[in-house]
Formats: C-alpha cells, structure tokens, sequence
C-alpha cells in the first residue's frame, strides 16, 4: 500500500531525522556551493536543528536566483562543477539553469506514482516536454526507478501520440491535466482505443473537479502532483480503495516545506495562506528555504490514507504580488516594512483600486489594542512613496488567501 516505510513515521520522529540530518548537509553545501556559503556568512550548521533555527535563515527567491547566475553563470555559485558528471543539465524559463539531482530519482517522483497507483512492470506514457527542460527527465525517472517502462511521447504529434498509446497500451498518463482529453477525444475521432489508460499523474496545470470526473467516467483515475524545477516533486496527492482522491497534497519526504508570509520569511500559523518555501537535500544543487512563488496552506490533520507527513491545500496561486500604482511598483516587502513599524498590525492586506480614473490604494490592517491610523498612514507614504489610507479592519475580517496586495482595479473598462 506504501511506497516504504517512510511515509508512515511518527511525524515527530519525521522532524528529528530531517533536522539531525540538516546542520551535518548545511556544512557540507556551504563547503561546495560558494553562493550559498556567502548567503549564510555568519550561520554555524551545528545551531540549525529546528524550524525555528532554520526560519532565521534568509529565503532565496526565484528572482534572485535568477539574478545570481546572471552574474556567475551557469548557476549562480549553488552547483559545484563536479556535480554535473554523467548528469543533465536543464533551462526553464526566465531562464534559469539547473543541474540534474544525485540518484536514480532525483525528483522523488517515484512516491508521487506509487500514490497514484502506478506499478512496477506499468507502462508510462509520458506527455511532459523533452526539450531543455527537467519536468519530463524528473517524472521519467521516478516512474523508472518504481519499475516502469517510459515511452517518452514529449508534447504535440496528437495524432502519432494516439497510434502509439492504442498500439503500446500504456496503463498510465503522465502529463498536463487538459491534454489528456486531447488525446481521449482525437483517438474518439480517429476510432483508435485509449481504454488502456487506466491511471493517471498531472502536474503544471489545474486538474479542475469536472475534469477529473469526466476521466473517471472514462475509466481513467487521475491524481495529481505539485513540482518545481529545483526541488522535483514538493507534494503529491492520494486516493482511496475506490480511487477517490483525499483532501489535499502530502508533502515528500526528504523535504521540509514552511508556509511563509509572502514578501518575507516569516512562518504564518497553520492553516493560514503563504508562499511555500522548501528546504531540500540535493548535494548537487542544495536549495536552502528557496520561496517558490506559489501559495498554499497546511491543512490540519493526517491524510486518510495512511501517509503521516504533513498535508498542504496544493497549489492556490502565486505570491509574488508586485503591482504597479500611479507608474510604481509596491511590493509585499514593503507591506512587510509597515507591520515590523507598527507592532500592533496583525494582518495587513494593501488594496489597489480605481477612483475617478485615478489609481488609489488603501491598507487595510487588523490590530491590536490601540492603533494610530495616522501615523499608520504616514508610515505608509514614507515606504511606498506613494500616498494611501488606512483602513481599520475587525480582527480575522481580512481574507485568508494568501494576498498581501489585492489589486481590484477593473483592466475590462
């Protein structure tokens, strides 16, 4: 029923492995990675055993990275030349380079299969591109290292796609939610059978619930998995005896992941929408508390299935906010200055609308005791520099989504 032994631990005991295993990983990457060891001047390993130790240490953000190996191509300083040996090397957007991971699953993708209810001697047909990018390598290979076979279709060539699933008889779809309906229905045009295809892992795309329904109706249980380039598979869906899906994502193990205020580093209360921000153990390529850019939640309790690592709501947008007003940029860290000024600020939630065809933007803040809207007010021209109110709001009437600035100005008029 389990990939191992793992995924049933103690989540206490989970926490003590992945923090006795940290300070011991962090020496080692700052020893070979030269950018990371400049990030963390000053950190001693030994002090980093617990979330809290590890919450102090800087987030590094996507743009960031990317900025980093604009400087020191190809990676910034975070791969040792050493760790390409025999391995691939990957560009996704933006660009930004990364190197293939150590082992015969570097993305730890195998666990996200064997949840989906793929099987050793399975054939996968993988939909993911082979071009420049990791996704496909990273899925191919976890579903090779559970015992598959891959056929690697890559994207486009519907047609040819289809007369090599009806000829191979995959029992598994690996690929974007939306384009296993292309091929279902181009096969339904061509009279070719896909009735192979009985299981299926998404990822890069929303696998929305009519969606899911429609393939269970064709006789195809799809669950879906949250990935990104640097850290492979973040978290992965289960499903019941029946194939139906339980409520949110179980993160991997191997991995820590921290839901964090978007614009800082700072760890929000369970249950609250945050950016994720995830520590990983790849020597080649050791991402400390890299921020995603993408949003979610932790979602209280243990999964029905039986796996005791932390749940997550999945994919629920992207955190990085940055909005131009009246020709400038306000970013969540500015959001994040004027909380740190004003104690009393709980929660804010900067909103930008349109009055008069003229941009206008309001704080709105839950406090607590006393709060000064006024100098709230001037603490906020003095970080924007831009000018605004301030709006008191009741406490936990503010939206849990995730937004530091929500911007409701209608682009349609």
């Amino acid at each position: 029923m389990f990939f191992d032994s793992l995924e049933t631990r103690d989540p206490e005991q989970r926490e003590r492995d992945l923090f006795a295993r940290l300070p011991g990983f962090l020496a080692e990457a700052m020893s070979g990675a030269p950018a990371l060891a400049a990030r963390l001047e000053g950190t001693d390993p030994v002090a980093i055993r617990d979330r809290a130790a590890l919450a102090a240490l800087p987030v590094l953000r996507k743009s960031e990275l990317m900025e980093l190996q604009q400087a020191n191509p190809p990676f910034g300083g975070f791969a040792a030349s050493a760790a390409l040996a025999g391995k691939h090397v990957f560009m996704s957007p933006g660009p930004l380079w990364e190197p293939e991971g150590a082992g015969s699953d570097p993305g730890g993708a195998a666990r996200a299969f064997h949840a989906a209810g793929v099987r050793s001697g399975d054939i996968v047909h993988n939909t993911f591109s082979y071009h420049m990018t990791p996704g496909s390598f990273l899925l191919d290979a976890g579903a090779r290292a559970l015992g598959c076979a891959v056929f690697p279709a890559g994207t486009g060539n519907t047609e040819m796609q289809v007369e090599a699933a009806a000829t191979l008889r995959p029992r598994v779809y690996c690929g974007t939610p939306d384009f296993l309906k292309v091929l279902l229905d181009k096969a339904g045009e061509m009279g070719k059978d896909l009735s192979g295809f009985r299981a299926g892992l998404v990822s890069a795309g929303a696998l929305f619930p009519s969606m899911r329904a429609e393939y269970r109706m064709r006789g195809v249980d799809v669950l879906q998995c949250y990935a990104t380039a640097e850290m492979g598979v973040i978290a992965y869906e289960s499903a019941g005896p029946d194939g139906t899906p339980y409520p949110g994502m179980i993160v991997n193990e191997e991995l820590i992941v921290e839901i964090v205020r978007p614009g800082t580093g700072d760890p929000v209360p369970e249950g609250e929408v945050g950016e994720v921000v995830v520590t990983g153990f790849n020597p080649s390529y050791p991402m400390i508390r890299l921020g995603t850019g993408d949003l979610s939640a932790v979602l209280p309790g243990r999964s029905p299935c039986g796996r005791t690592n932390t749940r997550i709501k999945g994919w629920m947008g992207r955190a990085d906010q940055r909005t131009k007003v009246k020709g400038m940029f306000v970013d969540p860290r500015q959001v994040a200055e004027i909380v740190a000024r004003h104690p009393e600020i709980r929660r804010a939630r900067l909103v930008v609308g349109r009055a008069e065809d003229r941009d206008v933007m309001a704080l709105h803040v839950e406090v607590e005791g006393h709060a000064d809207a006024g100098g709230i007010e001037t603490t906020l021209r003095e970080v924007t520099k831009l000018g605004g109110s301030v709006v008191l709001a009741a406490a936990g009437s503010l939206p849990n989504d995730g937004k530091v600035i929500a911007d409701e100005r209608d682009y349609s008029r």
